[in-house]
């Protein structure tokens, strides 16, 4: 094996060039257009010296899939801004002189005219092919590049992962996502998978249960449906009727034990909920519905620190280390305790945000609650406890009252708020400046 082969890996598995990579306007998109496709996009990218940053807003899946590929194929690393915004991606361009943006528009022109050029489909392992950005949860958004030993080695076991709950193992499956192929975890669920062998993706990202009953039925089964609590709650309490899907894959938020039984009933699935981070990728999945514990992906090792977990895997260059707690169980297995920054301290004392949380969903009548803890209002005050409540038939008071029993006074949530719905961003998750606009519109 030469030098070259041995420190790279392929952009795609081309073994069969007619097997299926996407569907596109109904009809499955074989490799070798696909190919022809990447070359069309290869030809519109700046090549100077300056360029090797690739920021792509593509909200068609196929033409982001395309661009990805293209922007590998000649040595660009792809960003992958937190939000589509213009000051979001301004600041991006501005990080990363000789930056350039590609949008649906570029790719649809480029993909009119199918090109014949070989693509470069051998791609350095070292190289950094993408860099994730943190969801603005707890504050500023930091990067985090990924190599493509990195992208591959995490995506080729949860393919591994997907296929263990699928009866037959060596089908193509077909994948439609809800989520955004910019998210980290919708680009390893739906633009890595159908690289590295025998999937093909659906190009759209259907949002309501109407949509994505329908985007379902064109797909053939296996089916496999990748999304968020926030959608699957949504389909679960739709009247909507959905073809059968083989497995639903979910992440982005913890998923609790009935809402996971009841998309299982709901789509005829078995559902696997995937552990990760945009720091590591997925390193871990559980059969929600059937069980608590999480199993690791192969190869990879938790070490539990005071301050975290630092998580090792074959893919990384160095181990990880999150801010999640776990308890390490035999057969590669473990549970998650909590959070390193779950902790908050009120006038000395000290108490966890999930145990407050917990207590208020306890609570009869309330459907959904965040708990968090605001800035202090000025020196030398101290900093009380928030909570959003989603609870339709209740007040402010009337939850106050059941909550106080059970939780010090100093951790009362002062403001508790009434809210039609929490301010969840499109992954269904709720970043900080989100809870305190809601705070400030009250």
């Amino acid at each position: 094996m030469s030098a070259r082969k041995a420190s790279t890996i392929a952009l795609f598995d081309s073994a069969d060039p007619q097997r299926p990579i996407a569907w596109r306007h109904g009809a499955p998109v074989p490799l070798a257009r696909f190919q022809s496709h990447v070359a069309s996009v290869v030809a519109l990218l700046p090549r100077q010296a300056a360029a090797g940053a690739m920021i792509n807003l593509c909200e068609n899946r196929y033409r982001f899939l395309v661009a990805f590929a293209a922007a590998l194929s000649v040595g660009h690393r792809v960003l992958l801004p937190v939000s589509r915004a213009d000051r979001v991606v301004a600041e991006v361009e501005i990080a990363n002189p000789g930056s350039y943006r590609i949008d649906d528009a570029a790719i649809d022109a480029a993909l009119k005219e199918p090109s014949t050029a070989i693509v470069d489909a051998q791609i350095p392992a070292d190289m950094t092919v993408m860099v994730g950005y943190t969801s603005g949860t707890t504050g500023r958004p930091k990067t985090f590049p990924k190599s493509w030993r990195a992208v591959n080695g995490c995506s080729a076991r949860s393919a591994a992962s997907i296929r263990m709950a699928i009866v037959d193992k060596a089908a193509p499956v077909s994948v439609l996502a809800t989520v955004p192929p910019q998210h980290v975890y919708g680009m390893e669920m739906s633009v890595l998978l159908p690289l590295i062998g025998n999937m093909a993706v659906h190009e759209g990202r259907p949002l309501f249960p109407a949509d994505i009953a329908a985007a379902l039925a064109e797909l053939p089964r296996p089916r496999v449906l990748v999304s968020t609590p926030v959608h699957l709650r949504a389909i679960v309490e739709s009247d909507q009727a959905f073809p059968p899907v083989d497995v639903i894959v979910s992440a982005t938020a913890p998923l609790d034990r009935q809402l996971a039984t009841a998309a299982c009933a709901k789509l005829a699935a078995e559902l696997v909920e995937v552990f990760g981070s945009t720091e590591t990728c997925a390193f871990a999945s559980r059969l929600t519905a059937r069980e608590e514990q999480w199993r690791l992906y192969e190869g990879v090792r938790l070490e539990p620190r005071e301050t975290g977990t630092l998580v090792h895997a074959p893919w990384f260059d160095q181990p990880v280390l999150l801010e999640d707690i776990v308890e390490l169980l035999p057969d590669d297995r473990f549970v998650v305790r909590g959070r390193s920054s779950d902790m908050i301290d009120v006038a000395g004392k000290r108490a966890s945000v999930s145990d407050i949380t917990r207590r208020l969903l306890a609570i009869d009548g309330v459907r959904e609650a965040v708990v968090f803890q605001p800035e202090a209002e000025g020196a030398g005050t101290i900093r009380r406890v928030a909570a959003l409540v989603v609870a339709p038939t209740l007040t402010a008071r009337d939850v106050l009252e059941q909550l106080a029993p059970a939780v010090d006074s100093a951790f009362l949530p002062r403001p508790l708020l009434i809210v039609n719905e929490l301010p969840r961003n499109e992954l269904g998750k709720l970043p900080r400046e989100n809870l305190l606009r809601a705070l400030r519109r009250e």
